[in-house]
């Protein structure tokens, strides 16, 4: 994230020993919807963990019975 943010919105060459107004507000953003498809992928995981775990247990359960 630090690297990607930092390419994106800081150019190479630096001019101010200081980020300008436009770096901070771009780097912000970029941090934000880092944190924010990191949350989301954190969910969709977990969900799909369960789902996987339900499927099995029901797996289980249809292969005692037989």
């Amino acid at each position: 994230m630090t690297h990607a943010c930092h390419r994106k919105c800081v150019p190479p060459h630096y001019k101010d020993a200081e980020l300008s107004k436009g770096e901070s507000v771009c780097l912000d953003r970029c941090v934000a919807k880092y944190l924010d498809v990191h949350e989301r992928m954190g969910k969709k995981l977990t969900e799909l963990s369960l789902q996987d775990e339900e499927l099995l247990k029901r797996m289980q359960q249809g292969a005692g019975t037989a």
